[in-house]
Order: structure tokens, then C-alpha cells, then sequence
């Protein structure tokens, strides 16, 4: 079973639906009514995805979250949480836990799997530990290395899930407001600009091999990551050499406000 998704619920009757829902929409499940049960399986077989409630016998579901994201084999897993609290506070609670997705009880099975869907979706290709390489670029997500042939380039967490997407859907357009759901979630809010901010970072990591050509500006519309260098590397070279905004204000506009 190595796609399997996690279902940590301590009611049986919606532990039972649940289950029922997803293997029906063709996912293999496993399930665990308690978090030192969610352990002992996860030890077994990592999952492609956690839907946790958020009350259960012995710990709570935010402090789970917290568990997972601090352990490296289980720090990118998707979770979604499952719960009767409706309040903004648990929700921001929930997410700023860790959580990528909150849904609240009582849920249709069409909303449950429109949800997982999209956090699968969202997270694939930064749950690869695929290397990927294009012109020379290598990224090995696994390692959390970047190398251009002999030269390492370092870059910061969200640029280098940003340069992963990329790498992992080369020659498709993106615009700014996609990027930020595929690489920061639907639940940030933070303003288009930020995209650009963390774009021109990535390019200025790359100039000194080259590799800052291989991303695309089309202005108005978004951005591209090309397989091999445009005949023009102008415009990159223009946004590479530009002021960056200092990384505190970035990195708190990224982070300013989580909302649902």
C-alpha cells in the first residue's frame, strides 16, 4: 500500500463514512482512531495525505500537526483537519499548525473530495523526492540541494519550492496568482508582487551560471520555465540586476496574515 491516504478519526460512524467515501472515489485508506495508532501506521507506510480530527482521545489533532511538521520523513505530508469547531480562532489555530486544508462537520462527500483532491494536487510536486534537471540545473529535493554543474546555489525555503514547481512543470505558463496557490497555498494571503520578489531572488541565484534565463517573463500574463535558454535573456537579466526587497519584508508579507 504505498499510496495510501490516513484517516485518524475516533468516531466510528465518521471514521466509516469517510473510509467509504474515499475507496469508493478509488483511494486506499488506512485508518487509526487514535494518535499512537496514527504513528504505528505511518511508521508502516507514509502516507500521500492525513485527514485528522481535531479532538481525539489522547492528543489533539494541532498538536499531531505540530509533531508531523517537525519530523523530517513526515514535514511535507498534506494534512487536512476534520472538525466541529467553526470559529476563525481554531481555524487560523489549525493552519498556522500546519494544516493545509480545515473542513468543518458536518461535510458532503462531494466537499471532502473536491478538498482532497486539491491538496494532493497542490502538494505532489513538492512531496517528490524525484531530482529533477534541466540544462544542466540540477534540484534534488531529497537532499534539498542545487547544483549547476560544480556550483552550489543555495536559495531559501520558498524559493526553492518555487524553483521545483517550475523545474517540475517545465514550458507551461503560470500567472502569479497560480503560483501562489500550487507553492504557497490557498490559505496565504499575500499579494501577487511577493511572487515577483521571490522570482527575481531565484534569478539572481542562477546568474552566475546562466540558469537565470531559463525563467520567462510574459508580461501581463506570468511566468514560464523554459528547457533551455531563450534567444533573449534581456528582460531576466533587467529583473535579475534589480533591487531586491529586503527578505524581512518579504518574508512578512509571505507570512502576514493566514485566513481561510
Amino acid at each position: 500500500m504505498k499510496s495510501a491516504i490516513l484517516v485518524v478519526e475516533d468516531e466510528p460512524i465518521t471514521q466509516k463514512l469517510i473510509v467509504a467515501n474515499l475507496e469508493r472515489a478509488g483511494y486506499e485508506v488506512v485508518r487509526a482512531s487514535s494518535v499512537p495508532e496514527a504513528k504505528v501506521a505511518i511508521r508502516e507506510v507514509l502516507p500521500i495525505l492525513v485527514l485528522l480530527d481535531w479532538v481525539l482521545p489522547d492528543v489533539t489533532g494541532v498538536s499531531f500537526i505540530r509533531q508531523l511538521r517537525t519530523d523530517q520523513r513526515t514535514c511535507d505530508v498534506p494534512i487536512i483537519m476534520l472538525t466541529s469547531r467553526t470559529n476563525d480562532t481554531d481555524k487560523i489555530a489549525g493552519l498556522e499548525a500546519g494544516a493545509d486544508d480545515y473542513i468543518t462537520k458536518p461535510f458532503s462527500p462531494g466537499e471532502l473530495l473536491a478538498r482532497v483532491k486539491a491538496v494532493i494536487r497542490r502538494r505532489a510536486p513538492l512531496h517528490s523526492d524525484q531530482a529533477v534537471e534541466i540544462a544542466g540545473l540540477r534540484l534534488d529535493p531529497a537532499a534539498h540541494r542545487i547544483t549547476a554543474g560544480t556550483r552550489k546555489i543555495e536559495l531559501g525555503a520558498t524559493e526553492f519550492r518555487l524553483l521545483h514547481f517550475f523545474m517540475s512543470h517545465p514550458e507551461r505558463v503560470y500567472s502569479r496568482g497560480q503560483l501562489l496557490d500550487e507553492v504557497w497555498g490557498d490559505h496565504v494571503f499575500v499579494d501577487d508582487r511577493t511572487v515577483d520578489v521571490h522570482i527575481r531572488r531565484i534569478r539572481q541565484a542562477l546568474h552566475p551560471s546562466g540558469h537565470h534565463e531559463l525563467i520567462e517573463t510574459l508580461r501581463g500574463i506570468g511566468y514560464r520555465f523554459l528547457r533551455a535558454p531563450a534567444d533573449s535573456g534581456a528582460n531576466a537579466e533587467a529583473e535579475a540586476a534589480a533591487p531586491v526587497a529586503p527578505a524581512a519584508t518579504a518574508e512578512g508579507t509571505e507570512s502576514a496574515v493566514s485566513a481561510l
